[in-house]
């Protein structure tokens, strides 16, 4: 009786151990289905808070919550089985307190069965980063442009354009870094900023809008199919789908309308009489 062999999924130490090696691949997927494709080829996928924009049209990110993420994490773990999967803590489910963190994180991770989560914010958040992780939570950092703020920064600008606001973002990533992230979304900073983090700090980094400097790149999975109606201007898109779908609905409302459709006899095979 052939055995077959369990098969293993990637974890937040082999993505900490891509540092400086091959690019680490990352997509976002919030879905079975899309996260069955994007397994195939991704080291890690998120689950993204972008779900907010993608999924439920919301301007930002904020107004999603703590049981969104873990609905579609679960949703991502049974579509997928090698990558990591890393779900995004939701605004106001881990910034009041340490302990608050951990307790939203513990969610996350029991009821999706997830390997990691990732949550917003530099030297701010480095003491929360440690306490999760030295209690075998795996923690992914993410600082620059961090979307969950946008009520602050005022708008989704790029980060550290001029040297001179260089130094707060390099000490975010290097307090997340030593706190114990795995790695660290580095998001819309200028390349060579972005470039000075990767070759400074242990932890792999995961560009997205900070140019190929950094260890591996991630994108949102609708906004490089060009399924979004806005995306931000860095994105390459890898494909048109939005014009090919809506066609598609074009050609089936048509065929309702015109009663297009083929009958019981050519379903399901049966005669019917003269």
């Amino acid at each position: 009786m052939s055995v077959q062999a369990a098969i293993r999924r990637k974890t937040a130490p082999d993505i900490f151990a891509r540092k400086g090696g091959e690019p680490i691949v990352m997509l976002t997927s919030y879905h079975a289905h899309t996260a069955a494709l994007v397994d195939r080829y991704c080291d890690a996928i998120l689950v993204g808070d972008s779900l907010g924009n993608v999924m439920h049209g919301y301007e930002t990110t904020v107004p999603v919550t703590l049981e969104m993420m873990i609905l579609q994490g679960r949703a991502v773990m049974r579509g997928s089985q090698h990558a990591l999967v890393v779900v995004d803590m939701p605004f106001g489910s881990y910034e009041a307190s340490k302990e608050q963190a951990f307790h939203s994180a513990v969610r996350i991770l029991k009821e999706t069965q997830c390997g990691a989560v990732k949550l917003e914010g530099g030297e701010r958040m480095a003491e929360t980063v440690a306490f999760l992780s030295e209690r075998g939570i795996p923690v992914m950092g993410h600082i620059g442009l961090t979307p969950q703020s946008i009520n602050t920064l005022g708008s989704f600008r790029a980060q550290g354009r001029e040297e001179g606001s260089w130094e707060p973002i390099e000490n975010d990533a290097r307090a997340i870094s030593d706190a114990g992230a795995f790695s660290i979304v580095i998001e819309a900073v200028a390349e060579p900023l972005a470039r000075k983090i990767t070759g400074k700090i242990a932890a792999p980094t995961i560009g997205i809008g900070a140019s190929a400097a950094c260890d591996g790149q991630v994108l949102v999975l609708e906004d490089m199919l060009g399924l979004s109606p806005r995306t931000p201007k860095f994105v390459r898109r890898y494909g048109d789908l939005g014009p090919a779908i809506e066609a598609a609905i074009k050609g089936y409302a048509a065929d309702v309308r015109s009663r297009n459709f083929p009958g019981p006899e050519h379903v399901y095979g049966m005669k019917t009489r003269n």
